[in-house]
């Protein structure tokens, strides 16, 4: 199998003993998890291009901060890192 196969299938939804429901929850819990919901509700209307800019704006701002608290918590959860008061108790 390509890699387009894979990527294929990572999207593709089975339904099982005609459980229609859970398919499409699954569905839509993929298309959310990808953005493509997101996208879909931004392009139903006009946006602004200040409100682009904002959001994008906002976007960036969220990405790095999650990625500084994610990298504070891994450090966090090392086991083996430098004790920040040596002979303190």
């Amino acid at each position: 199998m390509g890699l387009k196969h894979v990527y294929y299938l990572s999207r593709t939804v089975f339904v099982k003993n005609n459980d229609t429901e859970r398919a499409c929850r699954l569905m839509n819990k993929i298309l959310g998890r990808e953005g493509i919901l997101d996208q879909f509700r931004r392009t139903r209307y006009y946006e602004k291009p200040c409100q682009v800019r904002r959001r994008i704006n906002y976007e960036r701002c969220k990405a790095i901060y999650d990625e500084d608290m994610n990298r504070r918590i891994q450090f966090m959860l090392r086991k083996n890192r430098v004790d920040p008061f040596p002979g303190s108790f």
